[in-house]
């Protein structure tokens, strides 16, 4: 069974777009990609498709330019790791890595937002997009016909990145919930490079 992993299903924005007057969700954005060159914390995110839902969490960390790691702890062990040239992912119960090319894997994916400041303003047009649950949300709707999601929602409380939601091409929706997110993490970039475990079956995308 395909199992659903952060970088090609989850979302994130980090940039915004100028030329807003309204004060909320997109200020919010605008103050937080300033301020944060890495990012860490822990995620629950729960993907709907047609024929069933699945629940996952974990943590993240992100040093930017192009440095990111999620590692899942439920319902399946992974670990995807980004170290600027390759994107790794490694999952203990199949004992299985998969090695692919950082820029073509990612593209304009959420993963690329995360980690490069200037992502979300370059491939997306934001708006702001209302409120729910004390939750203020920007709406990024890709620029290009042939984008792989059909919106992005960023939502904060406050200054603080609380929540993203999405739709992909295939009308899949993704919602997630960020806690404990710290915007000024002491990162190093060592922490972001995969040695494939013995034993364990590479494959190369």
């Amino acid at each position: 069974m395909k199992r659903t992993t952060w970088f090609k299903t989850a979302a994130a924005a980090l940039a915004c777009a100028a030329g807003f007057a309204q004060a909320g969700a997109v200020d919010a954005l605008q103050k937080f990609n300033s301020d944060a060159d890495g990012l860490s914390g822990t995620f629950s995110q729960t993907v709907k498709s047609k024929k069933k839902t699945q629940t996952s969490g974990g943590t993240f960390q992100i040093l930017r330019p192009g440095l990111f790691k999620w590692e899942y702890a439920k319902p399946y062990k992974q670990t995807i790791v980004g170290d600027g040239t390759h994107i790794w992912l490694y999952d203990a119960d199949l004992k299985q890595v998969t090695k692919s090319d950082q820029a073509q894997a990612i593209g304009d994916s959420p993963a690329a937002i995360l980690s490069d400041k200037t992502a979300l303003a370059a491939s997306y047009s934001l708006k702001e997009d209302g409120s729910a649950e004390g939750i203020d949300y920007v709406l990024a709707t890709p620029k290009k016909n042939n984008a792989g999601y059909r919106f992005i929602r960023i939502g904060f409380k406050g200054d603080t990145l609380a929540a993203m939601e999405l739709q992909d091409g295939f009308g899949n929706h993704t919602a997630i919930r960020f806690s404990a997110v710290d915007t000024h993490p002491k990162l190093s970039r060592g922490a972001f490079k995969f040695t494939p475990p013995k034993g364990v079956d590479v494959l190369s995308q």
